[in-house]
């Protein structure tokens, strides 16, 4: 039996805005994942490329500042290192991102829950629901580059900051990145493509427990 045609990679960025439900279903028969995985790396490694190092020098220092630690030794090395570093720490932080998210998919649905599933076709679900941050990333970097605000991005920590002061719940919302949230929810279409016992609703929900004790486990850490 042969396989379904698959879109071409351009329509499936389309579709993983508009019809993720087709591009998954497609992802789940064929399995490509090299061309997306390709390009969300290269965006990655141009977005640090446009951002000046020295920008993130400061705002690294603040934050140890704002940690209590001494900055004394923080000086022209680190920036050095910021400068030349940044592009290729994106380009490997891309890589190993994508592909621990999709190792440690395939481990819960495959060999914890009893999914039929393999992991080129976790990787496939993951490098395109991941094209959504990474493009919502560049969309908004004029506008971190003009307010000189790294952390400036579409998280839960923008719609409650008036409504509670810098302290735990905050650093939490700080990582609820909704971008995220959304590529959380693309994938999860995936994880039900892979298997349709696996419904969208509890591969949503496991993928989004995974997400919540992550940042809560860090906001407790930046909280400490």
């Amino acid at each position: 039996m042969s396989e379904s045609p698959i879109d071409a990679l351009p329509v499936r960025l389309l579709n993983v805005f508009i019809s993720p439900g087709r591009v998954m279903n497609q992802l789940a028969e064929r399995p490509a994942w090299l061309g997306v995985l390709m390009l969300t790396t290269l965006i990655s490694a141009i977005t640090a490329a446009l951002i000046p190092p020295e920008l993130i020098y400061e705002t690294l220092r603040q934050q140890l500042i704002e940690q209590g630690v001494s900055v004394e030794d923080f000086g022209e090395a680190q920036l050095n290192v910021l400068r030349y570093g940044r592009i290729p720490g994106a380009v490997v932080g891309t890589l190993l991102l994508q592909f621990g998210i999709a190792a440690l998919y395939s481990v819960i649905f495959t060999f914890v829950l009893g999914d039929d599933g393999r992991y080129s076709q976790y990787l496939a679900a993951v490098s395109h629901g991941w094209f959504i941050p990474v493009l919502i990333g560049v969309l908004l970097l004029p506008l971190v580059i003009q307010t000189e605000n790294l952390e400036l991005r579409l998280t839960v920590d923008v719609f409650i900051a008036g409504f509670f002061e810098p302290g735990f719940v905050r650093n939490v919302a700080k990582l609820l990145d909704l971008t995220v949230i959304w590529s959380i929810l693309v994938i999860a279409q995936g994880a039900h493509a892979i298997d349709r016992r696996r419904s969208f609703a509890s591969a949503a929900a496991v993928m989004l427990t995974i997400f919540f004790v992550y940042a809560i486990g860090v906001g407790l850490l930046q909280t400490r």
